[in-house]
């Protein structure tokens, strides 16, 4: 009961903090407000460590949080890049569907057998994919970019899972210290991306805000999913943790005004039974 309790507080943080930075990113460069996300992650969970956590961490551990970190700081620039792409509805549920079934199937790689429940989950995840990624603009150019969209969707599945399965490994026994090599790992990650591209720098003035709080919000929904992943399997609190589009989807019908389709409200209901079944299958 724990684990499901934090891999919903993580689902909670990950989902807002999507939210903020996608707005972020929609009026700035995505990767000047990345590199302002991950220095104010990274700045908190440094200030927390030493309150938290004592022991210093293995070469093991550390190598596979920063293992966690290069992935997630990719999984990142991609969905936000996404976000100017495609709806949050779009960019989110896909992100979320391939983090789950990745996970789901690391898991089972490494020794998890979460139950049969999961594998009718993850075929489940194939008409999720369909129904949210639809695009309803008829105009070829919309159709590029929506499809654009859809495709860094599932690039940042895929680095969402390869982060989720790295803290997974790296263990809890150094408390935090695990989460801070990931974090120190992606803000090194991203620094260097904007420096090859030329593009280091504050994000313009009304977007700092959000992107400060991103770094905040997203600090927390990962401190919350590392606790949960060392109090139960992967497969639950993963996919758990993968519910975290519903908070953004929300958040962008309820500030935005963002509409969706039937076909779009179909494939999120199917997104929300495969995460639903996957978690199921994880518990049995």
């Amino acid at each position: 009961m724990v684990a499901v309790l934090l891999a919903l507080a993580a689902a909670a943080g990950y989902g807002g903090s999507d939210f903020a930075a996608g707005l972020a990113a929609r009026k700035a460069s995505v990767v000047r407000v990345t590199v302002l996300v991950e220095v104010t992650s990274t700045v908190l969970l440094i200030c927390v460590i030493p309150f938290v956590s004592s022991q210093a961490p293995s070469l093991a551990s550390a190598l596979w949080g920063a293992g966690a970190g290069a992935s997630g700081v990719a999984g990142a620039l991609a969905l936000y890049l996404g976000f100017r792409y495609a709806a949050f509805s779009v960019a989110s549920s896909i992100s979320a569907v391939g983090t789950a079934t990745f996970s789901v199937l690391a898991g089972l790689a490494l020794g998890e057998r979460p139950g049969s429940l999961s594998l009718i989950g993850i075929c489940l995840a194939l008409p999720a994919i369909v129904g949210v990624s639809a695009s309803t603009s008829q105009a070829a150019p919309g159709q590029h970019r929506h499809a654009a969209g859809v495709g860094l969707g599932l690039a940042a599945g895929a680095g969402f899972g390869l982060f989720f399965i790295g803290l997974d490994r790296a263990g809890s026994g150094t408390d935090l210290w695990p989460i801070v090599i990931s974090q120190v790992t992606a803000t090194v990650t991203v620094a260097c991306v904007a420096a090859a591209t030329r593009d280091l720098g504050l994000p313009p003035a009304g977007t700092r805000r959000l992107s400060l709080l991103t770094g905040v919000i997203g600090a927390t929904g990962a401190s919350m999913f590392f606790l949960a992943t060392h109090h139960g399997l992967l497969a639950i609190t993963a996919v758990i943790t993968s519910l975290y589009p519903a908070v953004t989807i929300l958040l962008a019908r309820v500030l935005l005004g963002e509409r969706l389709t039937p076909l779009r409200i179909a494939g999120l209901c199917f997104a929300a039974s495969s995460v639903g079944l996957i978690a199921a299958g994880g518990a049995g």
